[in-house]
């Protein structure tokens, strides 16, 4: 695994031993003897037990399942550093608990930045493709968001290197657009609102979470507004963190964990997807717990310990 898995792979700026720490492997973790085994990546402002856990969400839900096996990342200073330095580890963290699940394939979750981290690692570390069967994103913004400028304005001492980052014309996001890095490198399901209020735009084939198919891998793009209209899913405001608890949201996802391929509408059927569309809240799921994930990061943003007004350079390895 270190310090390269495969000799296409890009270097790695850290130690072994740093590129495991922020690897949580839970009591209940079971190194590969159920049927899926999936890494859990956080959002901005979050660590991997506040994105997923808060009283019901997905770590009891999986944990609780008697096919899923589940390990998350408690990524350094909140996901605020150097986003290349976040796509590291998750690159680090897909071929570590891939080897300690046996050598299988494992899933990924993501939120947020954690869709543009595990892209990137999916890019410059060629071997964490071969070790992931899906990447199940909610609310990414790999094309960054518009709404960076607005955010930015109002910390007059500039913002952490990762919000900065994810503006729509960033170095970080143009570099990893160019070449194949704008398509599916693996399975991918993406779920995304269009009324997110902190990645803009979110609509259509323009959102920022709409990855394609390619060559490698196919891909399934699921706007919440355009599957489930006028329906409860859809219903008030979907929030860039209430796409985690959301009805459809959840029953793609888990589609996606449990089938060949990128979750699918068609292999819901008509009665999965009227039942999934008449959720606004998955069934357990606490929301006014996961409404606390965006405050929390909001706090961590605005008191981030490092600000910057000009982005990381792009590493050697990418420029």
């Amino acid at each position: 695994l270190f310090p390269k898995a495969a000799e296409e792979d890009a270097p790695y700026s850290f130690g072994e031993t740093r590129l495991q720490d922020p690897i949580y492997l839970p009591p209940t973790f079971m190194f590969g003897k159920r049927e899926k085994t999936i890494l859990l990546v956080p959002g901005t402002g979050n660590v991997g037990w506040q994105t997923y856990r808060f009283v019901a969400n997905w770590i009891p839900y999986l944990q609780n399942t008697t096919w899923a096996d589940v390990a998350w990342l408690n990524l350094p200073n909140y996901l605020l550093n150097d986003i290349q330095e976040n796509a590291e580890m998750v690159a680090y963290a897909i071929n570590y608990v891939s080897a300690i699940s046996g050598g299988k394939k494992i899933s990924v979750m993501s939120w947020s930045q954690g869709g543009i981290d595990t892209q990137w690692a999916l890019k410059y570390w060629p071997s964490a493709r071969s070790k992931v069967e899906d990447f199940v994103a909610f609310a990414p913004d790999f094309h960054g968001t518009t709404m960076t400028d607005l955010s930015c304005k109002l910390l007059s001492d500039g913002c952490a290197p990762a919000v900065l980052q994810q503006g729509y014309t960033s170095a970080l996001i143009t570099t990893l657009r160019a070449s194949d890095g704008s398509t599916a490198y693996v399975p991918t399901t993406t779920l995304y609102s269009a009324q997110d209020e902190i990645v803009q735009p979110q609509s259509g084939t323009n959102a920022s979470a709409y990855l394609p198919s390619s060559a490698l891998a196919p891909a399934s793009n699921n706007q919440i507004q355009t599957l489930c209209p006028n329906q409860p899913a859809s219903a008030g405001w979907v929030t860039h963190e209430g796409v985690l608890y959301n009805g459809l949201a959840a029953a793609l996802a888990i589609d996606a964990l449990r089938n060949e391929g990128p979750g699918s509408v068609e292999r819901l059927g008509q009665g999965g997807l009227e039942e999934a569309c008449g959720r606004w809240v998955w069934p357990g799921f606490d929301w006014v717990g996961t409404e606390g994930a965006l405050l929390q990061g909001a706090a961590a943003i605005f008191g981030a310990s490092v600000k910057v007004t000009v982005e990381p350079p792009i590493m050697g390895y990418a420029s």
